[in-house]
């Protein structure tokens, strides 16, 4: 099963996992599987017990965007809410960190997609841990307070977080998109030679891709300690955009198919046993 494949279920070291494959014709079978997607999620917003959230976690040009647009694009538009999480803003910062994420889950029925996620506050404030004063945390008052047990405490409290909404109806899906180095230079340098990507680029891109093994062992470390039965991490090598969509799409359809009870609820029995005649009142007008 591709899920298996890609799925995080031990220690795993980002060094040693693939950035590249090509499947032929994933353009093609990606329509076929966004398109089943689609209708599953109209199942779901009929049995209305089940959520999906789906998390998108990658380095600058890793291709989320692209994704959210080509998997997702056969669904119904109301099956679907895509959430981009920025830089906190002031009011955002005025509550705890996981607050913006609360708000933002999908309702049951709904498929939910974070592109950049809950893990920045363990990833990008960790590269740039001075992040974390804006946020005015009573015991932290410098860097200095910032220590291996605060981010210990903040991995709990974001495994909590996902183990409480996947126990409320919540099916989780983590995907880090597996970028190589050279592919994002490439990505970049495209950015910089059309002038319609150009809009696309800025010079802290530059800057942050300096940090890239900063990053690495900052994205290695979370998947390892945040990769659990119900919230699990996969790995999506992201060279291929065609492919990582495919995989994408895939892992959900693969997983999602096992729900057995997802099903169109039953009509009451006195309107099933009507049907005929609501059939003819409406023919006989």
């Amino acid at each position: 099963m591709t899920e298996d494949k890609y799925k995080v279920t031990s220690k795993i070291s980002l060094k040693n996992s693939e950035t590249k494959i090509v499947i032929e014709n994933a353009e093609k079978e990606l329509k076929k599987i966004s398109k089943k997607l689609g209708d599953i999620q109209n199942t779901m917003y009929a049995h209305n017990k089940y959520a999906v959230l789906v998390c998108l976690q990658g380095m600058d040009t890793s291709g989320k965007d692209s994704l959210v647009r080509e998997v997702f694009k056969e669904f119904n538009a109301r099956g679907v809410d895509v959430h981009s999480f920025k830089v906190p803003t002031e009011l955002e910062l005025s509550h705890d960190y996981l607050w913006r994420h609360y708000i933002a889950l999908p309702e049951r029925g709904k498929f939910g997609v974070f592109n950049r996620t809950h893990y920045e506050n363990v990833l990008v404030t960790r590269v740039h841990p001075g992040y974390i004063l804006g946020e005015n945390i009573p015991t932290l008052n410098c860097i200095d307070d910032i220590d291996h047990a605060f981010w210990d405490k903040r991995f709990e409290q974001i495994n909590n977080f996902e183990k409480h909404i996947a126990e409320n109806g919540t099916i989780i899906f983590k995907f880090f998109l597996n970028l190589s180095k050279e592919e994002q230079k490439n990505r970049l340098l495209r950015r910089l030679e059309k002038q319609e990507k150009n809009w696309k680029f800025s010079p802290g891109d530059l800057k942050e891709r300096k940090l890239w093994d900063a990053y690495q062992d900052c994205y290695e470390d979370a998947i390892n300690r945040t990769s659990l039965v119900h919230a699990p991490w996969y790995t999506i090598p992201a060279d291929d955009k065609p492919t990582a969509r495919y995989l994408v799409a895939k892992i959900m359809f693969d997983t999602l198919s096992k729900y057995s009870d997802i099903k169109e609820p039953e009509l009451d029995d006195d309107i099933k046993a009507n049907l005929e005649l609501y059939k003819n009142q409406l023919n006989s007008e």
